[in-house]
């Protein structure tokens, strides 16, 4: 009954640790704050949203992500795609560029 007991506890713990592991950052997320900041300061927005739409290799020194986020300001609410470019070997930004979505 003890040794039941022991390995019941046992699961538990090793269960409970497992599932609190924390989950590991998406490849994206350093571009996802960068394409946040820079939105916020073109458009002097709050951010409502966001979407990851998704990275293209343009070249094999050329990369981008794409985001499509949802901004807040006093005008009301707006969609904006933000594109980053950067080279994926130096993570060096080469151009950030905004288009508002149609509405």
């Amino acid at each position: 009954m003890k040794l039941l007991m022991l390995l019941l506890i046992l699961l538990a713990f090793v269960t409970s640790s497992v599932l609190a592991a924390p989950a590991p950052s998406p490849s994206y997320a350093k571009w996802s704050k960068q394409a946040l900041e820079a939105a916020q300061k073109e458009y002097h927005a709050s951010i409502v949203d966001y979407l990851h739409v998704g990275r293209t290799d343009i070249a094999e020194d050329i990369a981008e992500e794409k985001f499509k986020l949802w901004l807040r300001n006093e005008g009301g609410e707006f969609g904006v795609f933000v594109t980053i470019r950067f080279n994926p070997s130096t993570e060096q930004v080469l151009q950030t560029s905004f288009k508002k979505a149609s509405s």
